[in-house]
């Protein structure tokens, strides 16, 4: 279970995707079930929501259930990882800066070995991706690339990312967004590992394509996330937690135990500054050991599992 880093990961995949309005359709659809993880937050007469996202989408997402859209409505504040709404010349400049070739240098296909060559050209044809499109990405950015492209082939969208139609509501609504990480700050986890490691990455990364691994964890985690399936989340995060190859350490360690107790402090400012607010980010950031609400918990605050 090493493959979920497109449903952790915001500003990235956004940029990849490209910047496309959420279609009118994914506005007017039925109400639906509970998706994802939602938590309540309160300290001091003060409540935070705290749901758990995904970073791709599909128009019958939305609108979200009657609690989560009422405390949406209710909200001074909505809290996201990074507003992939914000500007875009930030994301772009973090892209330059962490995911590409510097001073000539690449393509990443130069930083494998010979055996896996054809089979990254061979990936990229099926996707539809030309070979000037990666000839400057570095290699953990081609293997995102190629993420991005395994979620559209299953039917989901990153512009149409739970983040991205929940900006677009609070900035409708003239709603503050803030954001509780950086974009330069989660790109450069990736862009500041060894050229090697972001080759051993894309290799994990094609042979789980090629496998079928990545379609499969892919559909584990929208299944449990589209259905609310606490158990299935739990089963999820143990996976990670028990993943040992390179990629698996690298979004068990880095992507979500490193990144959780400053997501934690974050939303904890916002208890104490807010007396109405939501805060919205990737739903594996809410489940196994050392999770946000664990962190929020060992604070004092109470923290009470709605779904």
């Amino acid at each position: 279970m090493r493959r979920q880093i497109i449903v952790m990961f915001t500003a990235l995949f956004w940029f990849l995707a490209g910047l496309v309005p959420l279609p009118a359709a994914a506005l007017e659809a039925a109400p639906v079930a509970n998706r994802g993880a939602l938590f309540r937050v309160e300290q001091g007469g003060h409540v935070a929501w705290l749901f758990g996202t995904i970073h791709v989408g599909a128009p019958d997402f939305y609108p979200f259930e009657p609690r989560l859209m009422a405390a949406l409505r209710e909200a001074s504040v909505l809290a996201l990882e990074v507003d992939p709404l914000g500007p875009q010349d930030q994301i772009a400049r973090a892209v330059r800066e962490h995911g590409m070739y510097q001073n000539g240098r690449g393509p990443a296909s130069a930083e494998l070995p010979a055996a896996y060559r054809p089979r990254l050209d061979r990936l990229l044809r099926q996707y539809g991706i030309g070979a000037a499109t990666v000839a400057a990405m570095k290699p953990w950015m081609v293997a995102s690339l190629l993420a991005v492209r395994e979620f559209e082939k299953q039917g989901y969208q990153a512009e149409l990312a739970v983040d991205a139609w929940l900006s677009q509501q609070a900035h409708a609504r003239g709603q503050k967004v803030v954001e509780l990480e950086s974009v330069a700050g989660q790109m450069a986890l990736f862009g500041r590992m060894p050229l090697a490691d972001q080759a051993l990455f894309l290799r994990e990364s094609i042979d789980a394509i090629e496998d079928k691994e990545q379609a499969a964890d892919a559909r584990a985690i929208l299944q449990a996330w589209m259905h609310a399936d606490q158990a299935a989340l739990e089963r999820i995060a143990a996976r990670t937690a028990a993943d040992t190859t390179y990629s698996g350490r690298f979004v068990s360690q880095m992507l979500l135990a490193g990144r959780n107790p400053a997501l934690a402090d974050g939303i904890e400012t916002l208890l104490k500054t807010q007396r109405r607010s939501v805060a919205a980010i990737g739903v594996l950031h809410l489940v196994g050991p050392g999770s946000v609400p664990e962190l929020l918990r060992a604070k004092g605050l109470r923290v009470e599992r709605i779904y």
